[in-house]
């Protein structure tokens, strides 16, 4: 008696077909179709000496099912020599599609090759067989064959176009595919070499993802419906029995190939999107070993409803096969279909050497951030790579802060007198004038006379002598101090972080009684105070006024100046007003001194040069002042209302990475209420419970705006960018430790180095054209905490440049289509930002070009992680005042910032070895 040449069941003499699983007798497999109703007689339909189809019908009313044998496997060396087709070869059908050859014939229909006449390219005519033409219910499967093809569009899908009608004959036309189909190929050479069959999966997984995001389920994938062309690409192609997701139901389920189906499939349970990841499975088994995952005797067990069995394991196979393409295959076979991987593209993830953003990309679908977060590489730098950019960081910053005390204004300066100490200087100078000693609240700081420096850059011709000026008495850099009798309370804000409490010498506005406003050089010389008298007085008692306290404090001598008209009024009322013109001391420029008194009291006193300006005074705005405010503003509005529209439609779509989004909103947040603690003017009192409120308010404001944005343009860099962003997700999830993380931290430094050693080369150029020396952030010479304060208000301000600068480029990328395009709009646009105003255009223009094209390159090839560190490192960096004297009061806040950018270099350096040693010991 024969055996059943894939269940081993005992088969009749005189039986055509396996009454236990259906194979044919001489056959590998068969695709079954089940109508609906109970299971009928079995009718036998004619097919390839490969594949046959048998169709269990209704007894009531059979219901014929289009096939899935090899009429859509198209290769050129397929031709049936053992019958003709209805149409000879050179027949013209429709006008435009000239008969070539017999591809296939079976009980189906005919598939021929044929050459468009109108397009001029090669395809498949597909026929049903003659006596189908009058079934109307196959011949709208026969359509619908063609409507469910035509969803799924992708290089590993076969393509199909159209239905036709010549004659009466119903077709529909399809990619020709020139090749071979797997199920041949393996039975010539068997198992394939482990490098093609992962190119082999990869394609198949990209194929089958397409087909599953438009909805669409396979449901006979096999390898006899799995071409390989000339070149071998992989193109799926029978969809013959696809369905769409939740509308296969009843008996339609058990429609496929037995050998090839889920265990939930041949139980009429039900088919999902993870039977075909099932069958994909048993595909990948035979790809990598050889041989079928399940013995004869296990299939028959399974196709009779026993119980499910394990395969072999495909290393019992295969010896050598690696154990993480083992591990992908058993999860794809695992008998409960939520144990199996959840996509096509997990798959494609989880195999050896592939790039499963690659996979998704060549897919149509957007990778999610779990899948950015695993893919990419999971190791950092060799040692020796890691240790050159170490070295390189570490020499470059050497050279950074020996040129960088060259170039200092504040070391020509000489700043010999603490904060501390001016600020003692300011009180006994108050006090001398008259006003009291024990105020309620005081505050202090540096600032730069930007205008005394331009008024210098544009009049010293040829070129300002900066070493001269600097040791002269002209208030490059001035300390401000002042005091209240009540709490300074700042009411503005005074930079796009919105730390509130930022008290400056105009903020808050000196308008209540007692407030005293006074102004030092470096040295503790007067150089500006002004008093607000009461607002009421019970007895006045007037007297002439004595300016000699004033210009003692000044250091200046009266009878080198000459009387001159008042000409300046400030806000303090006064009731004697007097001015003096002469020179600055020690300089040929010219000097106002303007003073005013009440009773008798001095109420104000100001050393002025051609260079003051009346800030209290403004012009009239133009028309087209008003104009370019009320577009900024509409701009301004109009992103906003942009990305709160895109941040809800991909809330509401589940493409954003909420996670994600709500981490970096809680950073910032942080952030945002540390800067309150280490800027802002804080005093005991309902003030700053005040403050307080307003920074929670205003952190969950930006927070919520980093949130919003990040969730509008987040999914878009995924879809288009994702290499882009992968240590940037697997940051956000919390992993630090990460050897591709620690990689771009190091990079990222030693990126931000060549900016800073691109800024020192020009710093030292425009020095030599006429350029200030640096007189860098004045909050780090403030004191320890303002310092500290300076330090961390970096770290969002990189942040928040990161995501511009990305989402810029991104969106340039998008509109032009065309990476090169981007980069040059995106150089283009910034180096005209930064070049607009410029004194020196040519030596701006270059220098922000370069320090562009390297924010470019960063972008392009490690992404946003690198990108932050770098801007982080430089807009740290330039704003640090470095000295060569270790005892000035300043020194532990500069050392501080420069060992902070130390240290992010030295844990990118240590995370990116990934538990590497440095060296080996010699053993």
């Amino acid at each position: 008696m024969a055996r059943c040449s894939s269940c081993s069941a005992d088969l009749p003499a005189a039986s055509r077909f396996c009454s236990v699983c259906g194979t044919p007798v001489g056959s590998d497999d068969a695709t079954i179709t089940s109508a609906e109703g109970s299971l009928g007689k079995v009718k036998a339909v004619p097919s390839s000496a490969e594949d046959a189809t048998l169709e269990f019908a209704s007894a009531r009313s059979p219901k014929p099912r289009p096939s899935s044998a090899s009429s859509s496997r198209l290769t050129s060396s397929a031709a049936f020599s053992s019958a003709e087709g209805r149409f000879l070869p050179g027949r013209l059908l429709a006008g435009r599609y000239r008969i070539i050859a017999l591809l296939g014939k079976g009980g189906m229909g005919e598939v021929y090759r044929a050459d468009d006449l109108t397009l001029g390219q090669p395809v498949a005519l597909k026929f049903l067989p003659e006596e189908a033409m009058r079934d109307e219910g196959l011949l709208e499967r026969f359509r619908n064959e063609v409507r469910i093809a035509r969803r799924v569009s992708h290089p590993n899908v076969c393509r199909v176009y159209d239905v036709g009608e010549v004659d009466g004959h119903t077709f529909f036309t399809m990619e020709y595919v020139d090749g071979e189909d797997l199920a041949s190929l393996l039975r010539r050479i068997g198992r394939l070499p482990q490098d093609k069959a992962l190119e082999i999966a990869r394609q198949l997984c990209a194929g089958l993802a397409a087909a599953h995001a438009k909805g669409v389920l396979h449901r006979d994938l096999k390898p006899a419906n799995i071409m390989l062309d000339g070149r071998g690409q992989v193109v799926m192609t029978d969809f013959g029995l696809a369905g769409l997701t939740d509308q296969i139901q009843g008996a339609e389920i058990r429609s496929g190939t037995p050998a090839y189906m889920a265990p939930e499939q041949l139980a009429g349970k039900e088919v999902t999107a993870q039977s075909d990841i099932y069958s994909l499975g048993l595909v990948l088994y035979e790809i990598f070993t050889g041989k079928r995952a399940f013995t004869p005797e296990a299939l028959a067990e399974l196709v009779r409803g026993g119980p499910t069995s394990s395969p072999n394991k495909p290393s019992s196979v295969v010896k050598d096969l690696d154990p993480a393409v083992e591990r992908v295959i058993l999860r794809c076979l695992e008998s409960e279909p939520p144990r199996r991987p959840s996509s096509a593209l997990s798959i494609a993830a989880a195999l050896p050497g592939g790039d499963p953003l690659a996979a998704a990309l060549a897919a149509g679908e957007t990778p999610s951030p779990q899948m950015v977060a695993a893919a990419g590489d999971t190791t950092g730098l060799s040692p020796r790579v890691a240790m050159i950019c170490l070295a390189a960081i570490l020499i470059g910053l050497g050279a950074a802060v020996y040129f960088s005390i060259r170039q200092s204004g504040i070391e020509q300066l000489s700043l010999e007198q603490s904060p501390e100490v001016l600020s003692q200087k300011a009180r006994e100078m108050i006090v001398r004038f008259g006003y009291d000693a024990h105020p309620a609240d005081s505050a202090s700081g540096f600032l730069q006379h930007s205008d005394l420096i331009e008024y210098i850059e544009k009049t010293d011709k040829p070129r300002p002598n900066w070493t001269d000026i600097l040791a002269s008495r002209l208030p490059i850099l001035h300390f401000w101090y002042r005091q209240s009798p009540d709490s300074l309370v700042a009411q503005d804000f005074h930079d796009f972080l919105l730390t509130p409490g930022l008290v400056d010498p105009q903020d808050p506005p000196l308008t209540l009684s007692g407030m005293v406003n006074a102004v030092l050089d470096t040295r503790g010389r007067l150089l500006y105070f002004e008093a607000i008298p009461p607002q009421k007085e019970s007895s006045v008692t007037s007297s002439t006024p004595e300016w000699s306290p004033l210009f003692n404090a000044a250091e200046i001598e009266p009878a080198k100046l000459k009387p001159a008209e008042p000409q300046w009024n400030s806000l303090a009322s006064s009731d004697t007003r007097a001015a003096w013109i002469g020179v600055w001391p020690g300089t040929t420029r010219p000097l106002r001194v303007e003073a005013a008194a009440l009773h008798g009291k001095p109420v104000f006193f100001s050393l002025m040069g051609d260079w003051t300006k009346p800030e209290r005074m403004t012009e009239p705005q133009q028309s087209a002042g008003k104009i370019k405010n009320v577009l900024l503003v509409l701009l301004m509005f109009s992103l906003l209302a942009g990305a709160v529209f895109l941040a809800r439609r991909n809330y509401r779509q589940g493409r954003g990475d909420h996670d994600g989004a709500i981490r970096l909103a809680g950073v910032m947040f942080v952030l945002f209420m540390l800067l309150l603690l280490f800027r802002s003017h804080l005093v005991a009192g309902m003030s700053a419970v005040g403050l307080t409120i307003l920074a929670i308010s205003t952190a969950l404001f930006l927070s919520g705006l980093t949130c919003v944005l990040y969730l509008a343009l987040e999914p878009y860099v995924r879809k288009y960018w994702p290499h882009a962003i992968i240590s940037w997700s697997r940051l956000l999830s919390g992993r630090f430790r990460d050897p591709l993380v620690g990689r771009d931290i190091l990079l990222g430094v030693l990126l931000g180095v060549i900016w800073l050693a691109i800024f020192t080369i020009s710093r030292a150029i425009a020095l030599r054209l006429g350029s200030s020396p640096s007189l860098f952030s004045t909050d780090m010479i403030r004191g320890t905490r303002y310092g500290i304060g300076a330090w961390m208000s970096e770290i969002p301000g990189a942040i928040l440049a990161t995501l511009e600068f990305f989402f810029l480029l991104l969106g340039l990328r998008i509109v032009l289509r065309r990476q090169w395009l981007a980069a040059i709009a995106f150089v283009a646009i910034f180096t005209a930002i930064k070049s607009l105003g410029s004194t020196y255009l040519i030596l701006d223009v270059v220098t922000a070009a370069f320090v562009y094209i390297v924010a470019v390159l960063i972008v392009f090839r490690f992404g946003l992680v690198p990108l932050a560190c770098a801007v982080f490192t430089i807009d740290l960096l330039v704003n640090v005042p470095f000295t060569t004297d270790l005892s000035a009061w300043y020194m532990g806040t500069s050392i501080f910032a420069f060992l902070s950018v130390v240290a992010l270099a030295a844990w990118g350096f240590y995370t990116s070895l990934g538990g590497v040693p440095v060296w080996k010991p010699d053993l």
